[in-house]
């Protein structure tokens, strides 16, 4: 394929993109959802690609969307069935009781700021780094009592938590996924990485630690039960993760098939409370016939409620960065890189490109170049766009999903304040990385 870097369209893509990645930065100061500038520029750019092969006798950039928009999808469902479950969980209470927990045991905010995190940390292997932080920041937030100096140290922790723990298994991050299906890193080669995000977590969070307020969030006498059939939605949850897992490493069929098979289960849990589950609950409640006109469990609220400005940006930045790949620019990036610099120092500059432009697509973009390499700086490379996400809000999943959680307190700039110290636990864990693994 011929490069079309110096070409009108390669310069006017190159300016679209970095506009449209302007307004997603200045997001808070512009009330403009992410998404819309994302997804306006990456079809406009693939429309200049289009007009500019019907010029020049056609190309392949149909065959390259098409490829472009299986991967869309794939990720695109992923995440709207984790997102449902999210949505499920928190209206059967399932979260307010995890919350009112949490309060009973009369937990301080410093000690609340290693709890959230903790568990991020170790949920975030097995349910994807962007569903534990979801879980978690919604659990920080409705224990802050809406205190923003806690709010913004514990949403970090839990943002660089979560992209930590997912660094080291195949499914703890999409860019991991992608590296293990690509059969570059085998299934048990990533606990070569679990010392070097373990650091990578603890060093920031150790120092975040003595930011956080010394005081107790009000404990209410509050007694929360969990509405009808939570605890089956909770198994089924599980199971979900569980299918999709099974999925992609016994079945070889991708992971999505598997959460949406969980969707259908939920679909079907859905179905069966709203013509029966509730039926006990409400006799339980008293005085039936007036409860009977309350509104029932109904599954596609859930669904409307996922946050579909974070699908729609992931849509917009793919198709955006698609594009760059097609015109060229990601390979010459890759040549000037990984050619002159050579393999580790490259693999740490992609770190630090995955928390500017998404973690996804410059992780796709490396195994497109496929430079050759050995286990140890694949697992670097895994490392570092893994976990070089966390140095800026937009770097990560992770990061653009806290921030729908809590957009008064929690944004792009309240984040960019603790990137120093982000930093030096992204040094900490490559020098980790360096001992521990087999040179």
């Amino acid at each position: 394929m011929h490069s079309l870097t110096v070409t009108w369209v390669g310069y006017v893509s190159l300016i679209c993109f970095c506009l449209a990645y302007t307004l997603v930065i200045f997001e808070e100061k512009i009330h403009m959802r992410k998404s819309k500038p994302v997804i306006l520029i990456g079809c406009f750019m693939w429309g200049l690609i289009g007009i500019y092969e019907a010029q020049h006798g056609g190309g392949h950039a149909h065959d390259y969307v098409k490829e472009l928009i299986a991967e869309i999808g794939e990720l695109f469902f992923f995440l709207l069935v984790a997102m449902t479950y999210v949505n499920t969980l928190d209206e059967r209470n399932v979260f307010k009781a995890l919350r009112v927990w949490l309060l009973k045991k009369g937990l301080g905010f410093k000690k609340l700021f290693w709890a959230t995190g903790g568990i991020t940390f170790l949920l975030s292997p097995l349910a994807d780094n962007l569903t534990s932080a979801l879980l978690m920041s919604t659990v920080a937030l409705a224990v802050s009592n809406g205190n923003g100096r806690f709010i913004v140290p514990a949403f970090v922790n839990i943002v660089v938590a979560a992209n930590a723990g997912g660094a080291w298994s195949p499914f703890g991050d999409i860019t991991t996924l992608m590296v293990w299906t690509s059969g570059k890193v085998q299934t048990m080669e990533f606990s070569y990485l679990v010392l070097p995000s373990i650091v990578n977590w603890i060093i920031p969070a150790t120092i975040i630690y003595f930011f956080v307020p010394d005081e107790y969030p009000e404990v209410g006498d509050e007694e929360i039960e969990l509405k009808p059939g939570a605890k089956v939605i909770i198994g089924l949850g599980i199971f979900t993760i569980a299918t999709a897992v099974s999925f992609h490493q016994f079945l070889h069929l991708p992971p999505f098939l598997g959460m949406m098979f969980g969707l259908g289960l939920l679909m079907m849990m859905g179905w069966y409370l709203k013509r029966w589950g509730e039926h006990k609950h409400l006799e339980k409640m008293g005085n039936f016939d007036k409860q009977r006109d309350r509104p029932r469990f109904d599954i596609f609220t859930k669904v409307e409620g996922v946050e579909f400005d974070t699908l729609l940006f992931f849509f917009g930045v793919l198709t955006a960065v698609g594009a760059l790949q097609y015109i060229g620019y990601l390979a010459l990036v890759s040549e000037s890189m990984y050619g002159t610099l050579g393999p580790t120092y490259s693999n740490i500059i992609v770190g630090l490109l995955s928390a500017i432009v998404d973690n996804i697509p410059v992780m796709y973009a490396v195994l497109k170049m496929s430079p050759e390499m050995g286990l140890d700086q694949w697992l670097l490379v895994t490392l570092t766009a893994g976990v070089g996400g966390s140095l800026l809000s937009v770097g990560s999943a992770a990061g653009v999903a806290v921030m729908g959680v809590d957009r008064e307190h929690y944004s792009f700039l309240s984040h960019l304040k603790w990137a120093p110290v982000i930093a030096l636990g992204y040094i900490a864990s490559i020098v980790c990385w360096y001992f521990v693994t087999p040179h």
